[in-house]
């Protein structure tokens, strides 16, 4: 493959539009072909960047051959466009949520490995500095044996806003604060810890009877995990701050035999068994510049793939068969809700 990369854009929300810019600059891309529902948003953003325009997604699919495509379209919108695109051979970059629910990603992933091409998940976590030092600090101290888990996360519920009225039908959105607002701490969750035994889930809904109807999916869900007989979490998830990059709620606590270390949005620390302060570190986050080097690791991955005898390796840093587990976690987490048993992803990730 030969840069630059043909690339287009389904979907110019506000995510679309932080996925366009973070292609500015980039020699390894050139965006060819951009598509919203919106009529209006398309034609705004193909002037602007000089460029096909659509406003339906099945088009840009069919009337282009691309050699990748970014995606932040919510997937009741554009998943059997998806196939479709996967079929031409095109590779993906698709903004988190990887899929509404295990079997949709499941089919993705393998429809993506039968073609031979790539299907890559915005983790923006994996590049975040705060999460990225936890991250290496539990490589580094591999003999440090945690046995608690604190997690939390979760957005602002914005009920006037037509993203969220499709996300309060669990057809189209899959779930809701669980899947939407968890994705990143559900996933620094595995990556560092792996992924539980065990998990049991309650979900709640600040929907009143009239509105039950109209909004079915949870504002909040209690989540308790078991990874082996010495390591146990609990993620709580709410909508309750503002989201994307701004003020977003995201921390995690793991709390070990010598010290425990923690990290929110911009910070990580730790902290010795009498509580005192060993270490902090505060660092500017900027979550378009994250989004960057996660597109650049994609675009990277895509020209010069990983090869055992190369000297120049770029290994995919979020890969399809990564997310399957994430999602593996969310699939026992509503399923757990729906039996009120305790569940284990494992059996779920056995299905693919």
């Amino acid at each position: 493959m030969e840069k630059p990369l043909k690339t287009g854009v389904l979907g110019l929300d506000e995510q679309g539009r932080f996925l366009l810019e973070a292609t500015r600059g980039n020699n390894n891309f050139k965006i060819v072909a951009v598509a919203d529902s919106d009529p209006n948003l398309a034609q705004q953003f193909g002037k602007l960047w000089n460029c096909a325009f659509y406003d339906d997604y099945r088009q840009l699919i069919t009337q282009n051959q691309l050699d990748c495509l970014l995606v932040s379209a919510p997937l009741h919108t554009c998943a059997e466009h998806l196939k479709t695109a996967l079929k031409k051979k095109f590779n993906i970059f698709r903004m988190p949520p990887f899929a509404r629910n295990y079997s949709e990603a499941a089919e993705l992933a393998k429809l993506a490995q039968a073609e031979g091409v790539t299907f890559a998940i915005a983790n923006l976590n994996r590049f975040a500095k705060p999460a990225l030092a936890m991250h290496n600090f539990i490589l580094q101290n591999p003999a440090e044996q945690f046995f608690f888990i604190l997690a939390g996360a979760g957005t602002k519920k914005k009920g006037s806003d037509p993203f969220f009225e499709w996300r309060g039908d669990p057809v189209l959105a899959g779930g809701g604060v669980l899947l939407y607002d968890c994705w990143e701490i559900i996933d620094q969750i595995v990556q560092n810890f792996g992924v539980p035994q065990q998990v049991y889930c309650v979900t709640g809904s600040t929907a009143v009877d009239s509105m039950q109807r109209q909004y079915l999916t949870e504002d909040s869900a209690i989540i308790t995990m078991k990874f082996n007989d010495m390591l146990c979490g609990t993620l709580l998830a709410g909508r309750a701050v503002d989201s994307l990059g701004k003020t977003e709620q995201n921390r995690l606590i793991a709390q070990g035999l010598n010290m425990a270390i923690r990290i929110e949005s911009n910070s990580f620390e730790i902290t010795g068994k009498g509580g005192e302060m060993l270490k902090r570190e505060d660092f500017e986050v900027d979550y378009l510049e994250d989004l960057r080097k996660a597109v650049e690791n994609f675009g990277s991955y895509l020209l010069r793939p990983d090869e055992a005898d190369s000297a120049d390796k770029n290994p995919l840093i979020c890969s399809a068969a990564d997310n399957l587990k994430n999602m593996a976690v969310i699939d026992a987490a509503y399923l757990s809700a729906r039996t009120g048993m305790p569940e284990q992803p494992e059996k779920i990730l056995k299905i693919s």
